[in-house]
């Protein structure tokens, strides 16, 4: 007999033994009670030994989007790392689709034994934020922090055709030619979405969105010339600035970087209040326990004090965010009801 059951038929034996009065049926239910205890604790016991072990079988590490993005490199990096850690191989599995919602909702419904972890980027809050009815799924209450890895801004990127060299002498153009200038994201409601959202809110600018099933062929475009404006990382937009295929117009943080330190942030540039962060994470279904979250966070604490995490990590131009649960659990709340509001003050709607 499980413990529901136990429940179930203890609560029906002390209706009868309280209406009918039959010593008999009391005894029993003092027997199921016995029994009942006996179940806790054997599942207490159970519990705490498979806590204790963990991990004692290999952890996968889902990325919502497809093989060879930005963020599933980070992702199998860290995963390697964690892996000699935890002493247990840390296999990195792709479920990309619908701008990493499908990678999410079946983390969402996994078994919250630690064993199923999520690796989050940006797209986890914007995606909630702009199209919750593709995400179903809340990124404050439905999941287990476990640690923030890492944030870093992005980089506006113009062709090398477009007819203007700033951010300010872009901003004039698009509102001296609104709606001829077309901007390419990684899909809709993703950060590069809302980051061009955001853009237009401040500065009063008309821009075309032009969404694309991921941003490698929205970038293809943009060097090709068919579009003229997007927004990066830095470290897959620094070959083509290097070779003149693209012009840095800002950053999209508080502070310059370095790997770009004379590219001016978007509010040296003229556009204060646009400033976007992506970010790095990893999550677990809720539920999870807090001892196993515990022990993930202090393996990803110790991996990010390594030096060729450290390197690695920076020269990718983004800063380490060490720090425990609560801080990824703020940090998510936060950036998700940032987006949520500017969605729903511009009346924004997605398709």
């Amino acid at each position: 007999m499980d413990v529901k059951a136990a429940e179930d038929r203890i609560a029906n034996l002390e209706m009868l033994s309280e209406s009918n009065g039959q010593r008999g049926l009391a005894k029993g239910v003092q027997v199921l009670r016995f029994l009942k205890s006996i179940v806790l604790c054997g599942v207490a016991g159970w519990t705490a030994v498979a806590q204790a072990q963990f991990p004692d079988r290999p952890i996968k590490l889902i990325v919502p989007f497809a093989a060879g993005a930005g963020t599933d490199a980070v992702a199998r990096f860290v995963a390697q790392k964690l892996e000699g850690e935890l002493k247990q191989p840390v296999v990195v599995e792709n479920r990309a689709g619908a701008s990493g919602a499908i990678g999410t909702q079946f983390v969402a419904s996994a078994p919250a034994d630690g064993y199923t972890l999520l690796f989050v980027a940006s797209p986890f809050t914007t995606v909630a934020a702009a199209t919750p009815d593709v995400a179903k799924y809340d990124p404050v209450r439905g999941f287990a922090p476990v640690a923030l890895i890492a944030t870093g801004p992005l980089v506006w990127a113009a062709s090398e055709k477009a007819p203007f060299n700033s951010l300010r002498e872009m901003i004039a153009y698009a509102k001296a030619n609104p709606g001829k200038l077309s901007y390419g994201s990684a899909g809709t409601g993703g950060v590069n979405h809302l980051a061009l959202e955001l853009f237009k809110a401040r500065t009063g600018t008309d821009i075309l969105h032009v969404p694309y099933k991921g941003i490698a062929p929205a970038t293809t475009d943009l060097l090709g010339g068919s579009i003229q404006l997007l927004t990066g990382s830095i470290p897959a937009m620094l070959p083509h600035f290097k070779a003149g295929k693209a012009k840095p117009l800002a950053v999209t943080g508080a502070r310059r970087v370095p790997q770009l330190s004379d590219v001016p942030t978007v509010a040296e540039a003229g556009a204060p209040g646009t400033e976007v962060y992506n970010y790095w994470g990893i999550v677990a279904p809720l539920g999870t326990p807090q001892p196993i979250l515990n022990r993930l966070n202090a393996d990803v604490q110790k991996i990010l004090t390594m030096r060729d995490v450290q390197e690695r990590l920076t020269a990718d131009g983004v800063e380490l965010t060490p720090g425990g649960p609560e801080r990824l659990a703020s940090f998510i709340a936060d950036d998700f009801n940032g987006w949520r509001k500017l969605v729903a003050n511009g009346n924004l709607r997605f398709d």
